[in-house]
């Protein structure tokens, strides 16, 4: 594990795997680093360094409370920076968003593969005060009932899922990134509905999906491949109601590199 230190001197933890060049891979909501390996492996597999990070308040990587979604846009620049300063990016869910904005803000990537956003478009909102809601119960000290919160009114998963998922195993492992969960909010309120900018990215986008996922990811996945100006939507098979299948993910990644005949 490495560090990159972002602009507000926040340290941002993470690894690489491979060697060629460099795929950063940016998480979803409610995951580390770890939970990108079996990506960053396969990626590996077809000729790239996979790069995976600790996004701010989770795993080894530090916080400043209160930070916005430009903090996080710093935090991915100090990493691609760390990791030698010409990368792809692979987003996924909130990662994606991420990616896309980053891009936007000037962030230099070399292609964006954005794996199932949640752009809702000003559709059917999450509640306006859930991200200060989350970040109460952050501070009255209960980050798994932050968890739980988010995952029923941003995610929309039914109690009997989060009351299994409560009463498992896993639960105590995922509760400490209840932080986290505000910084997600607060991104995808934000550009729910991507901006001009965000549209009209210099580099090259690929927009994956599912066959099978949510119904909403499939609307926004479809609509946002339609609204930028340099895009491809690419429906992958292999990734099930959200999870995207790492070997077939990276072929992706392997098949419209840019420059890739050169490697």
């Amino acid at each position: 594990m490495d560090f990159a230190t972002s602009a507000d001197g926040t340290p941002i933890a993470y690894h690489r795997t491979g060697e060629g060049p460099v795929v950063v891979i940016v998480n979803g909501a409610l995951s580390r680093a770890a939970d990108a390996s079996p990506l960053a492996d396969a990626l590996a597999a077809e000729g790239f360094t996979g790069v995976a990070w600790d996004r701010r308040s989770r795993g080894d990587s530090g916080d400043v409370p209160g930070s916005t979604p430009e903090r996080e846009v710093e935090d991915l620049a100090a990493v691609i920076a760390a990791a030698g300063g010409d990368a792809a990016v692979l987003g996924h869910s909130s990662g994606a968003v991420l990616a896309l904005y980053a891009a936007s803000l000037g962030v230099p990537v070399r292609a964006l593969f954005l794996s199932e956003p949640p752009f809702r478009f000003g559709d059917d909102e999450p509640p306006a005060d859930l991200a200060d809601r989350l970040q109460r119960l952050v501070d009255d000290g209960d980050p798994g009932e932050a968890v739980v919160t988010f995952q029923r009114e941003a995610v929309g998963l039914p109690d009997e899922m989060i009351d299994a998922f409560r009463a498992s195993d896993q639960f105590a492992a995922v509760a400490p990134l209840g932080p986290s969960t505000v910084y997600d909010t607060r991104l995808t309120r934000q550009v729910s509905t991507p901006t001009r900018a965000m549209r009209e990215v210099g580099a090259p986008v690929t927009v994956l999906r599912g066959a099978k996922t949510f119904p909403f990811l499939v609307t926004a996945a479809d609509r946002l491949a339609g609204e930028l100006a340099r895009a491809e939507l690419v429906v992958v098979p292999e990734s099930i109601m959200h999870r995207p299948d790492p070997a077939a993910t990276a072929r992706v990644v392997r098949d419209r590199f840019p420059d890739r005949d050169s490697r």
